[in-house]
């Protein structure tokens, strides 16, 4: 090869540009990428806006939600709540000096069960009235004194005075085998305004103790003919009408009842 044409090569190569080679994503996917950023913040700014309002609606503190307070007590809730699902508690209070307010549509259920879900307590207030079911029932006052229990065995009163309001008040007591009253420390007084009746079927009444008084008998007035003149007389024997009734007559060497008759009449 000549000189002349070594440098003619030398020279053409030289006036050629070098090749550059781009790299990245350039045309409608760049735009695509664009888009699609885009719409990712705006989802996110969306959600951010979003979970702040629900926060501030639910109104979410560090304590608790809402009315709904977390303590290290338990939980305290304030304000009226609606429950629609049964609530398992081990204990219900309200504030101090403020009442605590349950209400239904229906009805107010309290059970209390064993270890084996069986029922042992119940009481229940609803439309119809007021049922409680339990081996036992007792009311006390505030000092501890018992007013009122109620078992299967008995009944007792522990009221120093038991008082019935109202216009008619009618007791009925029945029992297979029996009844009975007693008063270990204190009387028994049975008072009316019209007729107090003692009344056995198929047995008797008997009146057991130490003394017998039957006050305010009326007296019956024997005839002149066989009125005995002289002091007046304190001993009398008590004479039964046929009809059951009971009188006083004056006592003789005799029976007066037949004398003293008239009050029978």
């Amino acid at each position: 090869m000549t000189q002349e044409q070594c440098t003619h090569r030398n020279n053409v190569q030289s006036s050629e540009k070098p090749q550059v080679y781009k790299v990245g994503i350039y045309g409608w996917r760049k735009r695509c990428l664009y888009f699609f950023v885009l719409l990712l913040m705006i989802l996110i700014l969306v959600n951010l806006a979003l979970t702040i309002w629900i926060l501030k609606v639910m109104n979410f503190t560090i304590d608790g939600m809402g009315n709904l307070r977390i303590t290290e007590k338990g939980l305290k809730l304030e304000g009226d709540s609606e429950f629609l699902q049964p609530l398992y508690a081990k204990e219900i209070q309200s504030k101090p000096g403020r009442p605590l307010f349950l209400q239904s549509s229906r009805n107010v259920s309290v059970n209390i069960v064993n270890s084996n879900n069986q029922l042992l307590t119940q009481l229940v207030a609803g439309s119809s009235g007021f049922r409680a079911r339990g081996k036992m029932l007792e009311v006390k006052s505030t000092t501890g004194k018992l007013l009122f229990s109620a078992d299967d065995q008995e009944v007792v009163v522990g009221a120093e005075r038991l008082r019935v309001m109202g216009e008619w008040f009618g007791v009925s007591w029945t029992a297979p085998k029996g009844i009975q009253i007693l008063a270990e420390a204190g009387d028994i007084q049975a008072t009316c305004r019209n007729e107090l009746r003692l009344e056995s079927k198929d047995g008797e009444i008997s009146l057991d103790a130490h003394r017998i008084r039957l006050m305010r008998l009326p007296e019956g007035k024997a005839s002149s003919s066989s009125s005995s003149s002289g002091t007046r007389q304190t001993v009398y024997e008590v004479c039964v009408c046929p009809n059951g009734r009971l009188f006083l007559s004056q006592a003789g060497t005799g029976s007066t009842c037949q004398i003293s008759s008239n009050v029978c009449l």
